[in-house]
C-alpha cells in the first residue's frame, strides 16, 4: 500500500494559491477539498492519464488525517476495488489532481471582469 501522495507539478501552485486565498490554514485541508469534489462528479479516471509526480507530497496521514478510511473506502467503492488493491494510491493521485483542476477553473470562472 501507499505511503505518500506527490501532485502534480503544475497543481503543487494551485494548492498554495487556494489555501492562501481561502485561508484554509494547511494546504491538506484543499487536497481534501479537491480530492472529495473529483470523487463526488462519480467518473472513474484512467490511470494512463496519471500526471506527473513533481508537486506537493503529503503522507496519508496528512493528507487523510483520522479520515483516511472514509477517502479511500470512497475510491474503493467507485473503482469497486478492496483498499489493499495495488492501484489504489495511483486512483487517489489522479483524483487529488483532477480535484484540483476543477477547483482551479471554478475560482478562475469566479473572478470579475
Amino acid at each position: 500500500m501507499f505511503t505518500h501522495i506527490r501532485t502534480s507539478k503544475e497543481n503543487k501552485v494551485v494548492i498554495a494559491q487556494l489555501t492562501r486565498k481561502h485561508g484554509l490554514g494547511a494546504e491538506n485541508v484543499i487536497a481534501r477539498i479537491a480530492l472529495a469534489q473529483s470523487l463526488e462528479i462519480d467518473k472513474k479516471l484512467d490511470l494512463k492519464n496519471i500526471r506527473n509526480t513533481g508537486g506537493k507530497e503529503y503522507s496519508r496521514s496528512v493528507l487523510f488525517g483520522e479520515y483516511e478510511e472514509v477517502y479511500i473506502g470512497m475510491v474503493c467503492t467507485l473503482y469497486e476495488i478492496h483498499k489493499t488493491h495495488r492501484d489504489i494510491g495511483k486512483y487517489i493521485k489522479s483524483h487529488l489532481d483532477s480535484g484540483l483542476e476543477i477547483l482551479s477553473k471554478e475560482e478562475s470562472l469566479s473572478l470579475p471582469i
